[in-house]
């Protein structure tokens, strides 16, 4: 099915070849370097050199979990107006149903920001945050910031990245993206999906291919090859969303008459260009699929990386549950969580199917969903199915086309756009229960259960088509390649009146007049200190497993509607994970206060130094210990809560995505490295001159271990940090940096 490339490659003739010295020379190389598409568009958006790019966006997008927070920081930064396009979407919190009038609170508060500083606000209901940037914002060759981790626009020749708030911050105060110049993989194409095979299962079997071996981590995945013909613009952008969960940083596709034609569906036919690589073009990687060969695919609980076909799970449904139910049963501390109990005579059974958002809500998927479903019923047991189009043009054109009457007669509940079942605030499965969803992630907890409370349910994900012909079989798992059906829809036609007559198209038109409204729950952020000469910090959370999710460190669904309130958000920082923390790390925090305060720290925590002198002008914070922290959400109050706590740093032996050290580093948290994790809660780290270290670019952080009844010299790594980084790690967060300049 797929085949990874290990070292340099060369796209020539439409081929992909490995490369080899007899086939370019370097300096050939180099030049075939600047033909990807990747570089085609970075070098228009770059304003530093060819290795350190400092790059500034087209536009920026952001949702109602993480805009309050952007606007807040801005403001305090010094914000006047937006000076390049900004839509504000409202696809997460939309329901309005936890913490009284917050939610709508935060709606009115973003519709007046878009009119005082000049944004797009695209109301409740209406789009999930990435339909809408398609349909209306992305443009070939165009870059797009979001502060949403599927920010991801590639199929329409858009490179879009997703990062945490503080980078849009810093592009809404004409500061600039830096990051190393990144490598690029040709993800090479070839071949036709079969009948019943859709876009989730190209993207499940491309994360089972390279996120545990972090084969694309923090690269940009360029498509091409013959493939792409035989894929519809929804297939491509169905398979382009879920390449955030390869940990890559970008993606990108060569474009052709369907593009085109995409692009004029939506009245913006001048947005479409010709993007191709040159020929040859180099990649430092790559990737070759083929289509004919995806079988359609299922990711089981926990992550979208445990790929396995279908067929495969039917075949060994014991072997391969028991596994999961392992994997589950020591999420929640007990034996009582199960998945083989979905096992009966004829078959594995499911309580729950879900076709939403970004990557399962898109026009094709629902109406291919209808033909596999059209006259049957998805049955009066425990099985449901929920459906929620990604936009109301797409709505509007499945009903017009009759596809949305057909799925309500099958028992079908439809929706309206909402982000809600990808992160754990709509739908919420019954304990125990196995969900089947064409979402984007299935993280342990993401569908809103609380394993801390004895409460797990799990979610698989699969494509629409499959979560269709298991709902037409009762809830049996059947993948639709055994579904007698006519693949051929309707033609999608785009009705731009929705959002011409809903839409606030604010930008370039601020009202410096125009009052922001604030409701009760929005609060500023607290002060951030300095980091002070010296650094004495205390583990405060120590996580053993493999990775750790930003969910983990911060939990989506309910908790976020206090996303707008940094420290009533915070009490929530590491809850299902390590329930202890917060308590922990408010210790430490009000330690800190007493030293601020007396000159001293209390005599509790001297006691605990083993004789060490610490140096004066010596904060005091905490730290968290993790294997891999940071996979999953862009979401900045992963770190942020930790920080309004009185965090400092994170010690790991590596971090899973480069948002979320950019995160750290944004709020004034030290991403540290080590080796070997060899620390316990309340454990102490000092470390002499930090502040000199620092501003001196020192990568070799050395530090005394103060634990196990001894005092250790070892010494901790940061990756190279760039001069602004370095200046806002010193001044305590980016609001700091800002408000200093």
């Amino acid at each position: 099915m797929i085949k990874l490339i290990k070292g340099g490659c060369y796209y020539t003739g439409g081929t992909l070849v490995k490369a080899n010295r007899a086939f370019k020379t370097s300096e050939q190389r180099e030049e075939a370097r600047r033909s990807t598409m990747t570089w085609q568009i970075i070098k228009r958006h770059n304003r530093g050199d060819e290795e350190n790019l400092r790059i500034r966006f087209d536009a920026i997008a952001s949702h109602d979990i993480t805009y309050v927070g952007i606007i807040q920081t801005a403001k305090a930064s010094g914000l006047s107006t937006f000076p390049l396009s900004y839509t504000l979407t409202n696809c997460h919190n939309s329901l309005c149903a936890v913490g009284g009038t917050i939610n709508e609170d935060d709606h009115v508060f973003g519709l007046s920001a878009a009119k005082k500083y000049g944004a797009n606000f695209v109301p409740p209901h209406l789009a999930v945050i990435h339909q809408y940037m398609r349909e209306v914002e992305a443009k070939v060759g165009r870059m797009i910031l979001g502060s949403d981790s599927h920010t991801r626009y590639g199929a329409l020749g858009t490179l879009g990245v997703g990062e945490g708030g503080p980078e849009l911050v810093k592009q809404i105060l004409n500061k600039t993206y830096d990051v190393k110049r990144p490598e690029v993989v040709a993800v090479y194409l070839r071949g036709n999906l079969k009948k019943g095979v859709g876009p989730q299962d190209v993207a499940i079997a491309l994360c089972g291919a390279v996120f545990k071996n972090g084969f694309v981590k923090n690269k940009i995945l360029e498509f091409v090859g013959p493939g792409i013909k035989n894929l519809s613009m929804d297939y491509r952008n169905g398979i382009d969303v879920m390449t955030t969960e390869t940990a890559c940083l970008s993606s990108v596709w060569e474009t052709d008459e369907k593009t085109q034609e995409y692009y004029k569906t939506h009245g913006r036919e001048n947005d479409y260009k010709e993007l191709k690589p040159g020929d040859p073009a180099y990649y430092d990687c790559g990737i070759v699929v083929n289509l004919s060969s995806i079988e359609p695919m299922i990711a089981l609980p926990f992550h979208p990386s445990n790929a396995y076909t279908i067929r495969e799970v039917l075949d060994h449904p014991r072997e391969i549950l028991e596994e999961v139910e392992a994997a589950g049963r020591k999420l929640r501390g007990d034996d009582k969580f199960t998945l083989t109990d979905k096992i009966r005579a004829d078959g594995v059974y499911v309580g729950q199917g879900i076709i939403a958002g970004c990557a399962g809500g898109m026009y094709e998927n629902i109406a291919e969903a209808y033909e596999i479903i059209k006259g049957k019923s998805v049955g009066s047991d425990e099985f449901s199915l929920s459906i929620y189009p990604s936009s109301q043009p797409v709505y509007k054109a499945l009903v017009d086309n009759g596809y949305i009457s057909g799925l309500m007669e099958s028992g079908a509940i439809v929706k309206t756009a909402f982000c809600g079942p990808c992160f754990g605030a709509g739908d919420v499965p019954a304990n125990n229960v196995l969900s089947i969803r064409h979402t984007t992630r299935n993280f342990e907890s993401r569908e809103g259960s609380k394993p801390a409370a004895g409460q797990l349910a799990a979610v698989a994900l699969m494509d629409a088509r499959s979560i269709a012909a298991t709902a037409a079989n009762g809830g049996r798992l059947t993948p639709a390649t055994e579904m007698s059906y006519t693949k051929k829809v309707k033609k999608y036609y785009f009705d731009s009146k929705i959002y011409e007559n809903r839409v606030y198209h604010g930008v370039g038109k601020a009202d410096k007049e125009e009052e922001l409204k604030y409701g009760p729950n929005i609060a500023d952020w607290p002060e951030m200190i300095p980091l002070g000469k010296n650094l004495l910090m205390k583990a405060v959370s120590v996580i053993n497993d493999p990775v750790t999710t930003t969910d983990e460190l911060i939990p989506s669904g309910e908790t976020s509607s206090y996303r707008s309130n940094p420290l009533k958000l915070a009490e929530f920082a590491l809850s299902r994970k390590d329930p202890g923390y917060v308590g922990r790390a408010k210790l430490v925090k009000e330690a800190e206060e007493t030293r601020r305060s007396t000159g001293t720290l209390p005599d509790e925590i001297l006691s605990h130094l083993k004789g060490i002198e610490i140096g004066e002008d010596t904060i005091f914070g905490s730290f968290v210990v993790a294997n891999k922290p940071g996979d999953g959400s862009a979401r900045e109050q992963a770190a942020s809560c930790q920080r309004v706590l009185g965090g400092i740093a994170n010690i790991a032996k590596e971090y899973a995505t480069k948002r979320y050290r950019s995160n750290l580093i944004n709020w004034g948290m030290l991403p540290l490295l080590a080796d070997k994790l060899n620390f316990k809660v309340g454990d102490y780290v000092y470390i002499e001159n930090i502040s000199k270290l620092i501003a001196e670019g020192a990568e070799q952080i050395p530090a005394k271990h103060i634990g196990h009844g001894e005092v250790k010299d070892i010494v901790l790594r940061i990756d190279t940090l760039t001069p602004d980084e370095r200046n806002i790690i010193l001044r305590g967060c980016l609001i700091n940096f800002n408000a200093g300049r």
